[in-house]
């Protein structure tokens, strides 16, 4: 379980749980060309760090 992304990126298999079921599961990669919960959740994690450090945060 990982509430930073980041931590799981280089993992071999990860596998994404909604509503305590496995919805998708794979590589980064995979995931991400997938464009599925696990590249919208990379993709908001990120705006939110890009909007911290244009804040100065």
């Amino acid at each position: 379980i990982a509430h930073r992304l980041s931590t799981i990126r280089n993992s071999e298999k990860i596998a994404v749980v909604v509503h305590g079921r496995v919805s998708e599961e794979g590589t980064h990669d995979d995931l991400i060309q997938k464009d599925g919960t696990y590249s919208k959740l990379i993709m908001a994690q990120q705006r939110m760090a890009d909007t911290k450090q244009s804040e100065g945060q």
